[in-house]
């Protein structure tokens, strides 16, 4: 394989690593690489290990799942709406809870066990 091939093929590599939010396997199999073509390509080559650590999915995906659920909410589905108003309308009382009321002391007795002697 040429540099200019190599190169191309990092570009889709990474790409493809994008649209699968960092999922390394599906990357590769994209583009049809190993994972070991992967690790050995951002062990060797800086620019594509910064490039793939710029890539990073974490913010990205989480973008993407909250575009999700308002697209979710949007279609009156019902599910995505209680989760939404019990995540993001906490302040307005859209929260479960469990309310526990004691009504007295509690009591409670140490019981000591002794094994049975063998005879």
């Amino acid at each position: 394989m040429t540099e200019n091939d190599n190169n191309l093929k990092k570009s889709a590599l990474l790409n493809a690593y994008i649209a699968s939010f960092g999922n390394v396997t599906q990357s590769c199999k994209a583009v049809d690489l190993s994972r070991e073509t992967f690790y050995r390509w951002r062990k060797e080559d800086k620019e594509f290990d910064q490039a793939i650590r710029d890539a990073e999915p974490a913010e990205r995906f989480l973008d993407f799942l909250e575009s999700k659920l308002v697209d979710k909410i949007n279609n009156g589905d019902t599910t995505s709406i209680i989760f939404a108003l019990k995540t993001k309308g906490k302040k307005r009382g859209y929260i479960e809870r469990q309310e526990i009321q004691m009504d007295g002391a509690i009591e409670s007795k140490i019981i000591e066990w002794n094994p049975a002697k063998e005879e």
